[in-house]
Protein backbone atom coordinates (compact mmCIF):
# COMPACT_ATOMS: atom_id res chain seq x y z
CA UNK A 1 0.00 0.00 0.00
CA UNK A 2 1.30 3.39 -1.24
CA UNK A 3 1.46 5.96 1.86
CA UNK A 4 1.86 9.53 1.68
CA UNK A 5 5.08 10.89 2.62
CA UNK A 6 3.56 14.02 4.30
CA UNK A 7 1.51 11.38 6.48
CA UNK A 8 4.91 9.56 7.41
CA UNK A 9 6.37 12.62 8.19
CA UNK A 10 3.81 13.67 10.57
CA UNK A 11 4.16 9.89 12.16
CA UNK A 12 7.75 10.30 13.18
CA UNK A 13 7.32 14.48 14.10
CA UNK A 14 4.84 13.31 16.48
CA UNK A 15 6.81 10.69 17.70
CA UNK A 16 9.90 13.23 18.42
CA UNK A 17 7.86 15.57 20.36
CA UNK A 18 5.74 12.88 22.32
CA UNK A 19 2.34 14.47 21.29
CA UNK A 20 -0.73 12.52 21.62
CA UNK A 21 -2.21 11.50 18.49
CA UNK A 22 -5.35 11.03 17.12
CA UNK A 23 -6.90 9.59 13.83
CA UNK A 24 -8.94 12.26 13.19
CA UNK A 25 -6.02 14.04 12.08
CA UNK A 26 -6.06 11.61 9.26
CA UNK A 27 -9.10 12.21 7.70
CA UNK A 28 -8.02 13.18 4.46
CA UNK A 29 -6.85 9.58 3.68
CA UNK A 30 -8.83 6.45 3.09
CA UNK A 31 -9.87 4.07 6.11
CA UNK A 32 -7.32 1.43 4.79
CA UNK A 33 -4.49 3.74 4.78
CA UNK A 34 -5.76 5.33 8.29
CA UNK A 35 -5.12 1.56 9.83
CA UNK A 36 -1.93 0.96 8.03
CA UNK A 37 -0.59 4.55 9.10
CA UNK A 38 -1.64 3.91 13.00
CA UNK A 39 -0.25 0.51 12.88
CA UNK A 40 3.53 2.28 11.65
CA UNK A 41 2.94 4.80 14.31
CA UNK A 42 2.06 2.14 16.95
CA UNK A 43 5.57 0.55 16.28
CA UNK A 44 7.33 3.70 16.61
CA UNK A 45 5.36 4.55 19.58
CA UNK A 46 6.37 1.31 21.57
CA UNK A 47 9.58 2.71 21.79
CA UNK A 48 8.44 6.00 23.96
CA UNK A 49 6.24 5.17 26.60
CA UNK A 50 5.27 9.03 26.94
CA UNK A 51 4.02 8.99 23.33
CA UNK A 52 0.75 8.40 23.56
CA UNK A 53 -2.54 7.23 20.71
CA UNK A 54 -5.85 8.40 20.63
CA UNK A 55 -5.04 9.68 24.66
CA UNK A 56 -3.71 5.86 25.71
CA UNK A 57 -0.77 4.15 25.61
CA UNK A 58 0.01 2.07 22.15
CA UNK A 59 -1.15 -1.54 23.04
CA UNK A 60 1.98 -2.11 20.12
CA UNK A 61 3.93 -3.06 23.66
CA UNK A 62 1.26 -5.81 24.14
CA UNK A 63 -0.81 -6.95 21.24
CA UNK A 64 -2.09 -10.31 22.54
CA UNK A 65 -4.98 -10.14 25.32
CA UNK A 66 -4.02 -10.24 28.97
CA UNK A 67 -3.41 -12.87 31.39
CA UNK A 68 -2.20 -12.29 35.30
CA UNK A 69 1.16 -11.70 34.03
CA UNK A 70 0.75 -9.77 30.92
CA UNK A 71 -1.24 -7.32 33.46
CA UNK A 72 0.82 -7.08 35.89
CA UNK A 73 3.73 -6.52 33.75
CA UNK A 74 2.02 -4.04 32.03
CA UNK A 75 0.02 -1.84 34.46
CA UNK A 76 -0.17 1.48 33.58
CA UNK A 77 -1.06 0.34 30.03
CA UNK A 78 -4.17 -1.45 30.89
CA UNK A 79 -5.15 1.30 33.36
CA UNK A 80 -5.15 3.99 30.44
CA UNK A 81 -7.22 1.49 27.76
CA UNK A 82 -9.53 0.87 31.06
CA UNK A 83 -9.72 4.71 31.52
CA UNK A 84 -10.24 5.19 28.05
CA UNK A 85 -12.93 2.87 27.64
CA UNK A 86 -14.53 4.81 30.55
CA UNK A 87 -14.32 1.64 32.83
CA UNK A 88 -15.94 1.89 36.57
CA UNK A 89 -13.76 2.46 39.59
CA UNK A 90 -13.99 -1.02 40.27
CA UNK A 91 -12.80 -2.50 36.86
CA UNK A 92 -9.70 0.06 37.96
CA UNK A 93 -9.18 -1.67 40.94
CA UNK A 94 -9.41 -4.90 39.77
CA UNK A 95 -6.59 -4.28 37.89
CA UNK A 96 -4.78 -2.87 40.69
CA UNK A 97 -5.94 -5.96 42.48
CA UNK A 98 -4.81 -8.45 40.04
CA UNK A 99 -1.09 -6.83 39.86
CA UNK A 100 -0.97 -7.22 43.67
CA UNK A 101 -1.94 -10.40 43.33
CA UNK A 102 0.43 -11.97 40.78
CA UNK A 103 3.36 -10.84 42.94
CA UNK A 104 1.62 -12.84 45.58
CA UNK A 105 1.21 -15.46 43.10
CA UNK A 106 5.60 -15.46 42.41
CA UNK A 107 6.29 -15.61 45.91
CA UNK A 108 4.07 -18.10 46.40
CA UNK A 109 5.07 -20.43 43.49
CA UNK A 110 9.40 -19.80 44.38
CA UNK A 111 8.08 -20.85 47.75
CA UNK A 112 6.25 -24.27 46.69
CA UNK A 113 8.95 -24.63 44.57
CA UNK A 114 11.89 -24.24 47.02
CA UNK A 115 9.79 -27.02 49.52
CA UNK A 116 9.21 -29.08 46.68
CA UNK A 117 12.83 -29.00 45.92
CA UNK A 118 14.03 -29.61 49.92
CA UNK A 119 11.62 -32.41 49.93
CA UNK A 120 13.00 -34.12 46.92
CA UNK A 121 16.74 -33.72 48.51
CA UNK A 122 15.56 -34.95 52.35
CA UNK A 123 13.49 -38.39 50.20
CA UNK A 124 17.05 -38.58 47.94
CA UNK A 125 18.89 -38.28 51.35
CA UNK A 126 16.52 -40.97 52.96
CA UNK A 127 17.35 -43.36 49.98
CA UNK A 128 20.82 -43.13 50.23
CA UNK A 129 20.67 -43.60 54.42
CA UNK A 130 18.40 -46.78 53.98
CA UNK A 131 20.92 -48.25 51.21
CA UNK A 132 23.67 -47.59 53.69
CA UNK A 133 21.69 -49.23 56.62
CA UNK A 134 20.62 -51.71 54.51
CA UNK A 135 16.71 -50.87 55.23
CA UNK A 136 17.15 -50.49 58.78
CA UNK A 137 15.23 -47.33 59.74
CA UNK A 138 17.73 -45.36 61.96
CA UNK A 139 16.77 -42.21 64.22
CA UNK A 140 18.53 -39.89 61.63
CA UNK A 141 16.42 -41.75 58.79
CA UNK A 142 13.36 -41.29 61.09
CA UNK A 143 13.71 -37.62 61.92
CA UNK A 144 14.79 -36.61 58.01
CA UNK A 145 11.37 -38.59 56.98
CA UNK A 146 9.58 -36.42 59.67
CA UNK A 147 11.39 -33.40 58.18
CA UNK A 148 10.06 -34.45 54.93
CA UNK A 149 6.68 -34.82 55.82
CA UNK A 150 6.42 -31.60 57.17
CA UNK A 151 8.17 -29.81 54.16
CA UNK A 152 5.82 -31.69 51.92
CA UNK A 153 2.35 -30.27 53.96
CA UNK A 154 4.44 -26.59 53.88
CA UNK A 155 3.97 -27.21 50.00
CA UNK A 156 0.41 -28.64 50.02
CA UNK A 157 -0.42 -25.28 52.11
CA UNK A 158 1.26 -23.01 49.97
CA UNK A 159 -0.21 -24.99 46.58
CA UNK A 160 -3.76 -24.28 48.37
CA UNK A 161 -3.18 -20.10 48.63
CA UNK A 162 -2.01 -20.55 45.64
CA UNK A 163 -5.55 -22.12 44.12
CA UNK A 164 -6.70 -19.29 45.87
CA UNK A 165 -4.93 -16.27 44.38
CA UNK A 166 -5.77 -17.37 40.86
CA UNK A 167 -9.40 -18.22 41.66
CA UNK A 168 -9.30 -14.83 42.71
CA UNK A 169 -7.29 -13.44 39.75
CA UNK A 170 -9.26 -15.20 37.16
CA UNK A 171 -12.47 -14.32 38.40
CA UNK A 172 -10.91 -10.60 38.34
CA UNK A 173 -9.90 -10.94 35.17
CA UNK A 174 -13.13 -11.87 33.87
CA UNK A 175 -14.49 -8.81 34.46
CA UNK A 176 -11.83 -6.88 32.28
CA UNK A 177 -12.65 -5.88 29.17
CA UNK A 178 -10.12 -6.44 25.40
CA UNK A 179 -7.43 -3.66 25.12
CA UNK A 180 -8.02 -1.47 22.25
CA UNK A 181 -7.06 -1.43 19.05
CA UNK A 182 -4.68 2.03 18.09
CA UNK A 183 -6.61 2.75 15.63
CA UNK A 184 -9.79 3.18 18.06
CA UNK A 185 -10.67 6.70 18.35
CA UNK A 186 -11.24 8.52 22.13
CA UNK A 187 -14.64 9.66 22.68
CA UNK A 188 -16.93 9.24 25.68
CA UNK A 189 -20.03 7.44 23.83
CA UNK A 190 -21.89 6.97 20.23
CA UNK A 191 -21.99 10.91 19.73
CA UNK A 192 -18.76 10.64 19.26
CA UNK A 193 -17.94 7.46 16.97
CA UNK A 194 -15.98 8.86 13.80
CA UNK A 195 -17.12 8.37 10.41
CA UNK A 196 -15.53 6.15 8.40
CA UNK A 197 -17.41 6.10 5.04
CA UNK A 198 -21.11 6.93 3.51
CA UNK A 199 -23.03 5.24 0.95
CA UNK A 200 -26.50 6.27 -1.13
CA UNK A 201 -28.23 9.52 -1.21
CA UNK A 202 -31.28 9.66 0.59
CA UNK A 203 -33.08 11.47 -1.49
CA UNK A 204 -32.61 9.16 -4.48
CA UNK A 205 -35.57 6.50 -3.47
CA UNK A 206 -37.74 9.09 -2.39
CA UNK A 207 -37.51 10.51 -6.14
CA UNK A 208 -37.79 6.94 -7.49
CA UNK A 209 -40.84 6.57 -5.14
CA UNK A 210 -42.59 9.52 -5.98
CA UNK A 211 -42.17 11.45 -2.87
CA UNK A 212 -43.25 15.01 -3.01
CA UNK A 213 -42.59 17.50 -0.42
CA UNK A 214 -45.45 17.09 2.06
CA UNK A 215 -45.16 13.38 1.98
CA UNK A 216 -44.11 12.40 5.45
CA UNK A 217 -42.65 9.06 5.59
CA UNK A 218 -44.71 6.52 7.79
CA UNK A 219 -43.28 4.61 10.68
CA UNK A 220 -42.27 0.75 9.96
CA UNK A 221 -44.48 -0.77 12.18
CA UNK A 222 -47.51 1.73 10.66
CA UNK A 223 -46.22 1.15 7.17
CA UNK A 224 -46.69 -3.03 8.04
CA UNK A 225 -49.96 -2.23 9.27
CA UNK A 226 -51.66 -0.69 6.18
CA UNK A 227 -50.09 -3.88 4.74
CA UNK A 228 -52.23 -5.95 7.48
CA UNK A 229 -48.64 -7.60 8.29
CA UNK A 230 -48.45 -5.99 12.02
CA UNK A 231 -50.16 -8.07 15.03
CA UNK A 232 -48.10 -6.97 18.10
CA UNK A 233 -51.04 -6.77 20.65
CA UNK A 234 -51.66 -10.55 19.68
CA UNK A 235 -47.61 -11.23 20.50
CA UNK A 236 -48.14 -8.73 23.59
CA UNK A 237 -51.11 -10.38 24.83
CA UNK A 238 -49.25 -14.23 24.71
CA UNK A 239 -45.43 -13.31 25.39
CA UNK A 240 -45.19 -9.62 26.84
CA UNK A 241 -43.74 -6.43 25.77
CA UNK A 242 -41.30 -5.99 23.12
CA UNK A 243 -42.29 -9.13 21.34
CA UNK A 244 -43.91 -8.93 17.54
CA UNK A 245 -46.22 -10.73 15.56
CA UNK A 246 -45.71 -10.65 11.75
CA UNK A 247 -48.17 -12.01 9.30
CA UNK A 248 -48.88 -12.31 5.40
CA UNK A 249 -46.35 -10.24 3.17
CA UNK A 250 -44.66 -8.69 5.79
CA UNK A 251 -43.26 -11.84 7.24
CA UNK A 252 -43.00 -13.60 4.01
CA UNK A 253 -40.36 -10.53 3.36
CA UNK A 254 -39.13 -10.50 6.80
CA UNK A 255 -38.08 -14.22 5.27
CA UNK A 256 -37.06 -13.22 1.97
CA UNK A 257 -34.26 -11.16 3.67
CA UNK A 258 -33.32 -13.71 5.63
CA UNK A 259 -32.54 -16.37 2.36
CA UNK A 260 -30.87 -13.62 0.54
CA UNK A 261 -28.25 -12.73 3.23
CA UNK A 262 -27.84 -16.45 3.49
CA UNK A 263 -27.47 -17.06 0.05
CA UNK A 264 -25.22 -14.19 -0.60
CA UNK A 265 -22.93 -15.23 2.38
CA UNK A 266 -22.40 -18.51 1.14
CA UNK A 267 -21.79 -17.29 -2.25
CA UNK A 268 -18.84 -15.17 -0.12
CA UNK A 269 -17.62 -18.37 1.51
CA UNK A 270 -19.45 -18.62 4.81
CA UNK A 271 -20.13 -22.27 5.42
CA UNK A 272 -23.70 -21.89 6.77
CA UNK A 273 -24.58 -24.41 10.23
CA UNK A 274 -27.97 -24.95 11.79
CA UNK A 275 -26.59 -24.54 15.55
CA UNK A 276 -28.37 -24.78 19.10
CA UNK A 277 -29.89 -22.47 20.13
CA UNK A 278 -29.42 -23.33 23.76
CA UNK A 279 -25.67 -23.00 25.11
CA UNK A 280 -23.76 -23.34 28.39
CA UNK A 281 -22.79 -21.14 30.50
CA UNK A 282 -19.08 -22.34 29.50
CA UNK A 283 -20.11 -21.41 25.97
CA UNK A 284 -21.18 -17.68 27.05
CA UNK A 285 -17.82 -17.39 29.17
CA UNK A 286 -16.09 -18.12 26.21
CA UNK A 287 -17.15 -15.58 23.72
CA UNK A 288 -17.40 -13.08 26.90
CA UNK A 289 -20.98 -12.44 27.35
CA UNK A 290 -20.55 -14.15 30.94
CA UNK A 291 -19.87 -12.89 33.55
CA UNK A 292 -20.75 -9.49 32.79
CA UNK A 293 -23.92 -9.57 31.10
CA UNK A 294 -26.28 -12.12 32.55
CA UNK A 295 -28.95 -9.66 33.21
CA UNK A 296 -29.15 -9.36 29.46
CA UNK A 297 -29.37 -12.98 29.56
CA UNK A 298 -32.33 -15.51 28.86
CA UNK A 299 -32.23 -18.03 31.63
CA UNK A 300 -33.29 -21.63 31.32
CA UNK A 301 -34.54 -23.03 34.81
CA UNK A 302 -32.51 -25.83 36.07
CA UNK A 303 -35.14 -27.83 36.71
CA UNK A 304 -36.16 -27.55 32.90
CA UNK A 305 -32.79 -28.38 31.25
CA UNK A 306 -29.31 -27.83 31.94
CA UNK A 307 -26.29 -28.17 29.30
CA UNK A 308 -24.36 -30.77 30.78
CA UNK A 309 -24.88 -30.28 34.09
CA UNK A 310 -24.04 -26.46 33.54
CA UNK A 311 -26.69 -23.46 33.48
CA UNK A 312 -28.01 -23.50 30.48
CA UNK A 313 -29.37 -20.29 28.05
CA UNK A 314 -31.12 -19.29 25.27
CA UNK A 315 -28.66 -17.67 22.59
CA UNK A 316 -28.05 -13.41 22.35
CA UNK A 317 -26.26 -13.89 18.95
CA UNK A 318 -25.23 -17.15 16.80
CA UNK A 319 -21.85 -15.85 17.58
CA UNK A 320 -22.54 -17.68 20.77
CA UNK A 321 -22.16 -21.10 19.12
CA UNK A 322 -20.45 -21.00 15.81
CA UNK A 323 -17.41 -19.71 17.43
CA UNK A 324 -17.45 -22.13 20.43
CA UNK A 325 -17.43 -25.08 17.74
CA UNK A 326 -14.08 -24.75 18.13
CA UNK A 327 -13.72 -24.48 21.53
CA UNK A 328 -10.86 -26.19 23.29
CA UNK A 329 -9.59 -27.47 19.51
CA UNK A 330 -5.83 -27.01 18.00
CA UNK A 331 -6.56 -26.33 14.34
CA UNK A 332 -3.29 -25.96 11.40
CA UNK A 333 -3.16 -23.15 10.23
CA UNK A 334 -3.83 -24.30 6.83
CA UNK A 335 -7.88 -24.74 7.84
CA UNK A 336 -7.69 -20.99 8.50
CA UNK A 337 -9.52 -18.74 8.13
CA UNK A 338 -12.46 -20.68 8.72
CA UNK A 339 -15.57 -18.56 7.92
CA UNK A 340 -19.20 -19.49 9.30
CA UNK A 341 -22.53 -17.76 8.86
CA UNK A 342 -26.16 -19.10 10.50
CA UNK A 343 -29.65 -17.62 10.33
CA UNK A 344 -30.93 -17.66 14.05
CA UNK A 345 -33.23 -16.01 16.49
CA UNK A 346 -31.86 -13.99 19.05
CA UNK A 347 -33.10 -13.90 22.64
CA UNK A 348 -32.09 -10.91 24.78
CA UNK A 349 -33.43 -9.31 27.98
CA UNK A 350 -32.05 -5.67 27.25
CA UNK A 351 -32.48 -5.08 31.00
CA UNK A 352 -30.54 -1.49 30.74
CA UNK A 353 -32.58 -0.85 27.85
CA UNK A 354 -35.96 0.05 30.19
CA UNK A 355 -37.86 2.85 28.15
CA UNK A 356 -35.84 2.77 24.56
CA UNK A 357 -37.02 2.38 21.36
CA UNK A 358 -40.02 0.36 22.59
CA UNK A 359 -41.80 1.16 19.84
CA UNK A 360 -41.76 -0.93 16.47
CA UNK A 361 -38.88 -3.35 15.59
CA UNK A 362 -35.43 -1.78 16.66
CA UNK A 363 -35.40 -3.19 20.08
CA UNK A 364 -36.87 -6.28 20.98
CA UNK A 365 -36.41 -9.64 22.66
CA UNK A 366 -36.93 -11.98 19.66
CA UNK A 367 -35.45 -11.14 16.56
CA UNK A 368 -33.69 -12.93 13.80
CA UNK A 369 -29.95 -11.89 13.05
CA UNK A 370 -27.73 -13.42 9.96
CA UNK A 371 -24.18 -13.80 12.09
CA UNK A 372 -20.88 -13.91 10.47
CA UNK A 373 -18.05 -15.82 12.47
CA UNK A 374 -14.36 -15.70 10.87
CA UNK A 375 -11.58 -17.71 12.91
CA UNK A 376 -7.71 -16.29 11.36
CA UNK A 377 -4.23 -16.05 12.63
CA UNK A 378 -3.34 -12.85 13.97
CA UNK A 379 -0.99 -11.83 10.98
CA UNK A 380 -4.81 -11.98 8.99
CA UNK A 381 -7.23 -10.78 11.93
CA UNK A 382 -7.26 -6.94 10.62
CA UNK A 383 -7.54 -8.00 6.62
CA UNK A 384 -10.11 -10.86 7.98
CA UNK A 385 -12.16 -8.11 10.04
CA UNK A 386 -12.26 -5.80 7.02
CA UNK A 387 -13.77 -8.30 4.66
CA UNK A 388 -16.34 -9.33 6.96
CA UNK A 389 -17.70 -5.74 7.50
CA UNK A 390 -17.53 -5.21 3.85
CA UNK A 391 -19.87 -8.36 3.15
CA UNK A 392 -22.65 -6.54 5.32
CA UNK A 393 -22.16 -3.46 3.01
CA UNK A 394 -22.92 -5.26 0.05
CA UNK A 395 -25.79 -6.33 1.86
CA UNK A 396 -27.31 -2.97 2.25
CA UNK A 397 -25.59 -1.28 -1.37
CA UNK A 398 -27.17 -4.49 -2.91
CA UNK A 399 -30.80 -3.66 -1.34
CA UNK A 400 -29.86 0.34 -2.35
CA UNK A 401 -30.56 1.45 1.60
CA UNK A 402 -28.51 4.49 2.57
CA UNK A 403 -25.97 3.79 5.14
CA UNK A 404 -23.26 4.97 7.09
CA UNK A 405 -19.79 2.86 8.53
CA UNK A 406 -18.72 4.05 11.81
CA UNK A 407 -15.61 3.24 13.90
CA UNK A 408 -16.57 2.39 17.52
CA UNK A 409 -15.10 5.43 20.09
CA UNK A 410 -12.85 3.87 23.32
CA UNK A 411 -16.51 4.38 25.46
CA UNK A 412 -18.75 2.82 22.62
CA UNK A 413 -16.87 0.13 21.80
CA UNK A 414 -18.14 -3.49 23.31
CA UNK A 415 -16.39 -5.44 25.98
CA UNK A 416 -14.47 -8.09 24.17
CA UNK A 417 -14.01 -5.75 20.97
CA UNK A 418 -10.65 -4.61 20.35
CA UNK A 419 -11.90 -2.28 16.89
CA UNK A 420 -15.49 -2.28 15.93
CA UNK A 421 -17.36 -0.86 13.01
CA UNK A 422 -21.29 -0.07 13.26
CA UNK A 423 -22.81 0.40 9.60
CA UNK A 424 -26.24 2.45 10.21
CA UNK A 425 -28.87 2.13 7.63
CA UNK A 426 -30.80 5.34 6.75
CA UNK A 427 -34.35 5.36 8.67
CA UNK A 428 -36.51 8.43 7.08
CA UNK A 429 -39.55 8.01 9.71
CA UNK A 430 -37.36 9.47 11.92
CA UNK A 431 -34.37 11.21 9.72
CA UNK A 432 -31.64 9.28 11.32
CA UNK A 433 -29.28 6.76 10.92
CA UNK A 434 -29.63 3.71 13.46
CA UNK A 435 -27.27 0.62 13.58
CA UNK A 436 -28.29 -2.54 11.34
CA UNK A 437 -24.61 -4.38 12.17
CA UNK A 438 -21.96 -4.59 14.28
CA UNK A 439 -18.69 -6.06 13.33
CA UNK A 440 -15.79 -6.39 15.41
CA UNK A 441 -12.17 -7.76 15.84
CA UNK A 442 -11.75 -9.44 19.18
CA UNK A 443 -8.26 -10.56 18.48
CA UNK A 444 -7.34 -13.50 20.67
CA UNK A 445 -9.31 -12.24 23.64
CA UNK A 446 -12.09 -14.86 23.06
CA UNK A 447 -9.94 -17.59 21.87
CA UNK A 448 -7.49 -17.36 25.38
CA UNK A 449 -11.13 -17.63 27.19
CA UNK A 450 -12.41 -20.55 25.13
CA UNK A 451 -8.67 -22.41 24.37
CA UNK A 452 -8.81 -21.78 20.83
CA UNK A 453 -5.84 -22.41 19.52
CA UNK A 454 -3.56 -23.13 16.01
CA UNK A 455 -0.93 -25.04 15.42
CA UNK A 456 1.35 -22.36 12.49
CA UNK A 457 2.69 -24.13 9.50
CA UNK A 458 6.44 -25.15 10.22
CA UNK A 459 9.14 -22.80 8.82
CA UNK A 460 10.93 -24.11 5.69
CA UNK A 461 14.66 -25.47 7.31
CA UNK A 462 17.67 -25.85 4.50
CA UNK A 463 18.54 -28.88 6.49
CA UNK A 464 15.61 -30.66 6.73
CA UNK A 465 16.66 -32.96 4.47
CA UNK A 466 20.30 -33.15 5.47
CA UNK A 467 20.84 -37.20 7.19
CA UNK A 468 21.69 -37.13 11.14
CA UNK A 469 24.31 -39.59 11.82
CA UNK A 470 22.75 -42.88 11.48
CA UNK A 471 21.79 -41.93 8.07
CA UNK A 472 18.10 -41.00 8.90
CA UNK A 473 16.50 -37.67 8.21
CA UNK A 474 15.85 -34.95 11.09
CA UNK A 475 12.69 -34.53 12.11
CA UNK A 476 10.92 -31.28 11.47
CA UNK A 477 9.96 -29.35 14.42
CA UNK A 478 6.12 -28.90 15.21
CA UNK A 479 5.51 -25.19 16.23
CA UNK A 480 4.05 -24.58 19.37
CA UNK A 481 0.01 -23.66 18.90
CA UNK A 482 -0.89 -20.21 19.43
CA UNK A 483 -3.90 -18.63 20.01
CA UNK A 484 -6.36 -17.74 17.09
CA UNK A 485 -7.86 -14.75 16.56
CA UNK A 486 -11.82 -14.67 16.02
CA UNK A 487 -13.85 -11.74 13.88
CA UNK A 488 -17.91 -11.40 13.97
CA UNK A 489 -20.86 -9.30 12.57
CA UNK A 490 -24.19 -9.20 11.72
CA UNK A 491 -24.75 -9.87 8.03
CA UNK A 492 -27.38 -8.39 8.27
CA UNK A 493 -29.62 -8.22 11.43
CA UNK A 494 -32.87 -9.24 9.65
CA UNK A 495 -35.54 -7.28 11.93
CA UNK A 496 -33.90 -4.04 11.81
CA UNK A 497 -33.38 -4.81 7.91
CA UNK A 498 -37.26 -5.10 7.65
CA UNK A 499 -37.30 -1.78 8.69
CA UNK A 500 -35.30 -0.30 7.06
CA UNK A 501 -36.93 -1.70 3.52
CA UNK A 502 -40.63 -0.73 4.99
CA UNK A 503 -39.57 2.61 5.39
CA UNK A 504 -37.16 3.17 2.31
CA UNK A 505 -39.63 1.69 0.23
CA UNK A 506 -43.28 2.95 1.20
CA UNK A 507 -45.00 4.85 -1.90
CA UNK A 508 -47.11 7.65 -0.78
CA UNK A 509 -50.36 5.46 -1.65
CA UNK A 510 -49.23 3.09 1.22
CA UNK A 511 -47.70 0.34 -0.99
CA UNK A 512 -44.54 -0.80 -0.82
CA UNK A 513 -41.87 -1.74 -3.24
CA UNK A 514 -39.83 -4.81 -3.37
CA UNK A 515 -36.04 -4.42 -3.57
CA UNK A 516 -34.76 -6.26 -6.97
CA UNK A 517 -32.21 -8.48 -4.94
CA UNK A 518 -35.53 -10.06 -2.96
CA UNK A 519 -37.73 -9.94 -5.25
CA UNK A 520 -36.79 -14.04 -6.72
CA UNK A 521 -37.83 -14.44 -2.77
CA UNK A 522 -41.11 -13.41 -3.01
CA UNK A 523 -41.60 -15.35 -6.07
CA UNK A 524 -41.17 -12.62 -8.55
CA UNK A 525 -43.54 -10.54 -6.45
CA UNK A 526 -42.57 -6.34 -6.59
CA UNK A 527 -44.96 -4.40 -5.41
CA UNK A 528 -46.78 -5.24 -1.34
CA UNK A 529 -50.04 -3.83 -1.33
CA UNK A 530 -52.04 -2.09 1.08
CA UNK A 531 -54.71 -3.19 2.27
Amino acid sequence: MLIHKSCIAMLFAAVRSASAFSIRSLHHVSAPQQISLLRHFSTAAAADSDTLINNRISRAPVPSSLDARTLSDNLDLVLSHLRSRRASDEALDAAKTISTLNLDRVALIKERDEALQQRNELSAKVGMLMRESKGEETEEIIGIKAEATTVGETAAGVEESLAEIESKMNTLLASLPNLLDDVVPDGDDDSQNELVSEWGNVSTLPKELGWDENFEPLWHDDVATNLGGWQSDAAVGMSGARFVSLTGDVARLERAISSYFLDRASQKGYTEVSPPLVVSRTALEGTSQLPKFEDDLFKIMPDSHTCNGEDAFLIPTAEVPLTNMHAGAILEESELPISYCALTPCFRAEAGSYGRDTRGLIRTHQFYKVELVKITTAETSADEHEKLTRHAQECLEELKIPYRKMRLCSGDVGFSAQHCYDLEAWLPSTGEYREISSCSNTGDFQARRMALRYRPAPAADANADEPKKGGKKKKAKKPKPVLCHTINGSGLAVGRTLVAVLENYQTPDGDVVVPEVLRPYMGGLEILKKK
